[in-house]
């Protein structure tokens, strides 16, 4: 990557467009992905825009095998009774822990949690951890 956005800031953008599934349907996912990329208060270079599409379509492919992974582990926690900060967080985490060998998991995690003080609740980083340690 350039020197341009660190990890943290493309995790965060990684972040804030898988976030808009929750208020989209998949039909409409790929506008929302351009008005996300078109978005000037965010300046992203060409390779950065890629990057992150690029992460969010890998995610979005191992969705459903992740969802049923936190459905098993959250226990007492539907999905959909989850905040959807969180539930967004811990989709990442848990595509970056098992997914991604460029992250080690105790960085996701590490990094999860900060998303999750970031835009979550006051108790997101606790519950975000306590699910992930789960999976650690």
């Amino acid at each position: 990557m350039g020197n341009h956005m660190g990890r943290r800031e493309l995790r965060e953008q990684i972040f804030l467009l898988l976030f808009r599934i929750e208020f989209n349907t998949p039909q409409d996912m790929p506008e929302q992905m351009q008005l996300f990329f078109e978005d000037d208060e965010v300046k992203r270079t060409p390779e950065e825009a890629a990057y992150i599409e690029a992460k969010y379509s890998k995610i979005m492919e191992k969705l459903s095998d992740i969802d049923a992974q936190l459905e098993k582990k959250a226990e007492n926690w539907n999905l959909k009774r989850m905040g959807k900060v969180d539930l967004t967080v811990l989709r990442l985490a848990l595509y970056e822990m098992q997914y991604d060998e460029d992250v080690p998991v105790s960085v996701a995690i590490n990094e999860a949690v900060e998303l999750a003080k970031k835009f979550g609740q006051d108790g997101s980083g606790a519950f975000v951890n306590a699910v992930l340690a789960k999976f650690a």
